[in-house]
């Protein structure tokens, strides 16, 4: 071989064209990443009012017209070219933070490589008319002058029409539109002072009045109902705990007004609608236990943090961000929302945990009680506690939570009598041996309320053939710790780190030598316990087993369900229509699901554009839902993302039911008596699918003795047996 003859190679260089195609699906995955794309260059002309008007939930068509800016017909041209853009110079700017909603310079390029892309733009000070580029394919086909206001419009057409195998891959119209409005939505919200309304299929879904009222944004997208339950918060310096945020602002919801999914959590960094885990989980956790399980409030929240402290360039559609100190984020929006709830009086047994927050009271090992606030400190939240004095052994409810104010605690004498007489018990005071902290840890997991008369409630199985009815008569409230928990913590001898060894023992505090219970589908178990009162704990001959008891009795439910409604749905009729508010994405989905929520048990009829009276529910396992459940039902849909070929009706109303079977399963966070998980553990294995609960999560995770040896290095030379 001479120097100058290459060797032949298969590797090569693609064409402009495919590359353009290719590098259009990280932008562009559907109808709503175009409008964001479209909507955030408004926003950045400086617009005060923008348009959004989608036809077919945008696939068929996406208009933009703004009254910002506008361009030349220079700049029309070279806007439409790869990576060009006026929002930064270089690598320094995404450094120092941006500060504009776009910057990658893909939008306009990357939409016309898959579309028909018409753009009319006139500069907001030029005389005489403006521009019109037409864009097809990635390639400029005409440029001409045109009439046009000042400002910009751009006409997305026939989205995806040269790349046939995206568009057949776009869900249903009810789901892209559903994903164009929580965009819409989303922007709308976050510049109250820009009019922004969104038009689907000839219909005005929204329309905000651009008067820099952050309420009245709520009040046009979610509704009247939802916006008068909205509170204001704001903290910033001094009010927050040490952290990157300078600030958090915004409104946050009344936790009576929330919804069964996250759609309406709304959360912003610097300006830019994005999600982070960090946030949600603060505004969660300032909720408390004031939302029941996976309830959501609505939330419009604003973070401004420094742009050193925050990456916006870590998701090709800038999604996501990530923060330098996720914890202290967490700590922070956690500070400010709880804060604003508890101005409100909308939060029990909790203080607020800025850095003005009083003091917590805290136990040492050995009972030395440390940071104590004043005993006259009106806002102290905390039950002071001192196991320093020999106190006599204290009983109480096994449901007592241990940590609220004494203003909470309205039991009576009688009541705690009653309760004695029922063989509750709660951890003493005193230190106690191991053997009888054991005990009593054991017993309070089998405890069950006790009645008026004094007497235990037992396990009714005969007034209802659902294991969750049976779990109920015995379960503990979900808002409050387990007892057991507390035991295994308070009641070790002073100065030892572990208890001594026990026996394996069983819900009852029975020692576990009873025998296997056998199933036909299910593998044979021995029900050992329950871990945080959201997990059966069971033993099998190969090891053991782990039962998510909700997963378990959703799938009992969901069978039950979709045998009951194999003819025709169980519907109660109500004795007066009742009328619902619903949010823009509501109203416009209910038009799309009517049929489904017939086909179930639920008939409402629209009143006007964003209320619907209804005046039939369905009859849910002898329990007739409420009417307020249809926006629980809608919210699931909405949030959805259905594969192809599931927006049937058959198949929406088999979501429905699985959403349906959650409702009356028990909870995480219930304690149960050993009689009621034996009779869910046989309701479940007469599940044609005992493994999976409706909505595809696993019911039961195996450990077989291999893995566990394992895990545990047994099989190392000299440590067998």
């Amino acid at each position: 071989m001479t120097g100058d003859q290459s060797p032949a190679t298969d590797i090569h260089q693609l064409d402009d064209d495919t590359v353009a195609r290719i590098a259009a699906g990280e932008v562009v995955e559907r109808p709503a990443s175009a409008v964001k794309e479209l909507l955030e260059n408004s926003l950045d002309a400086d617009a005060s009012s923008v348009d959004v008007t989608v036809e077919d939930g945008g696939a068929e068509l996406i208009r933009v017209a703004d009254d910002g800016a506008g361009m030349s017909e220079a700049d029309l041209r070279a806007a439409v070219r790869q990576h060009t853009t006026s929002k930064i110079e270089g690598l320094e700017d995404l450094s120092s933070g941006v500060a504009t909603l776009g910057f990658r310079g893909e939008a306009l390029h990357t939409i016309g490589s898959v579309s028909r892309l018409t753009i009319e733009s006139r500069p907001r000070n030029a005389d005489g008319a403006g521009t019109k580029l037409v864009y097809e394919g990635g390639e400029v086909t005409s440029v001409e002058p045109a009439g046009c206001p000042a400002g910009t419009i751009v006409e997305v057409d026939d989205l995806f029409y040269n790349t046939p195998a995206r568009r057949k891959f776009l869900k249903t119209t009810a789901t892209e539109f559903a994903h164009v409005n929580r965009v819409v939505t989303r922007y709308a919200l976050a510049n109250p002072d820009v009019a922004v309304s969104l038009t689907h299929d000839g219909r005005e879904v929204f329309a905000t009045t651009g008067q820099g009222d952050l309420q009245a944004a709520v009040l046009s997208v979610y509704g009247r109902e939802v916006a008068s339950a909205m509170i204001p918060v704001d903290a910033n310096g001094e009010d927050l705990p040490p952290g990157p945020l300078e600030s958090v602002s915004g409104l946050v919801s009344h936790p009576e007004t929330n919804r069964s999914s996250r759609e309406y959590l709304a959360t912003y960094v610097n300006g830019r609608a994005v999600t982070a885990d960090a946030v949600r989980e603060g505004i969660m956790g300032a909720y408390g236990t004031q939302l029941g399980g996976d309830r959501y409030p609505f939330v419009t929240l604003f973070l401004e943090v420094p742009g050193d402290a925050v990456d916006v360039n870590v998701h090709p559609r800038k999604r996501e961000v990530r923060f330098d100190d996720d914890d202290a984020v967490r700590r922070q929006v956690d500070a400010a929302v709880e804060s604003a709830l508890l101005e409100h009086g909308l939060l029990r047994s909790r203080a607020p945990r800025g850095r003005s927050a009083p003091g917590e009271a805290r136990l040492e090992p050995g009972g030395t009680q440390v940071d104590q606030p004043p005993a006259d400190d009106p806002s102290t939240q905390e039950t002071i506690l001192n196991t320093d004095e020999a106190a006599p052994d204290v009983r109480s409810s096994s449901t007592a939570d241990t940590s609220s104010t004494v203003a909470d605690s309205s039991e009576t004498s009688s009541e705690t009598d009653a309760r004695e007489s029922a063989g509750s018990t709660a951890p003493s005071s005193q230190p106690s041996n191991s053997d009888e902290s054991t005990a009593r840890s054991l017993e309070s997991h089998s405890t069950v309320d006790a009645g008026s008369d004094g007497s235990a409630a037992s396990d009714t199985g005969s007034a209802s053939d659902s294991p969750s009815a049976n779990s109920r008569s015995g379960a503990r409230s979900s808002t409050e710790p387990s007892t057991a928990s507390l035991d295994s913590s308070r009641n070790r001898e002073p100065g030892r780190k572990f208890d001594a060894g026990t026996e394996q023992r069983t819900l009852a505090g029975d020692v576990a030598t009873v025998d296997e219970t056998a199933f036909d589908s299910l593998p044979s178990l021995r029900v050992l316990g329950q871990y945080t009162d959201t997990y059966l704990v069971c033993e099998t001959a190969d090891g053991l087993v782990l039962i998510d008891q909700h997963a378990a009795d959703e799938r009992v439910n969901y069978e039950r369900l979709k045998r009951a409604f194999a003819d025709e749905p169980a519907a109660q009729a109500l004795a007066s229509p009742v009328d619902l508010e619903l949010t823009a994405v509501e109203a416009e989905a209910f038009e799309s699901y009517r049929e489904a929520l017939s086909r179930l048990g639920f008939y409402a009829d629209r009143v006007d554009d964003r209320t619907v009276a209804v005046t039939t529910v369905p009859a849910v396992l002898e329990e007739t839902l409420e009417p307020e459940q249809l926006r629980d039902v809608l919210a699931s849909f909405v949030e959805g993302d259905r594969k192809t070929g599931a927006e049937t009706v058959d198949a929406l109303a088999d979501e429905f039911l699985g959403d349906l079977a959650c409702y009356p399963s028990i909870t995480g966070n219930t304690s149960l008596t050993e009689g009621s998980v034996v009779d869910l553990l046989e309701a479940l294995d007469d599940c044609e699918n005992p493994y999976s609960c409706p909505h595809g999560r696993p019911v039961l995770v195996q450990f077989d003795q291999t893995e566990i040896e394992d895990r545990f290095e047994r099989d190392y030379p000299g440590h067998q047996g």
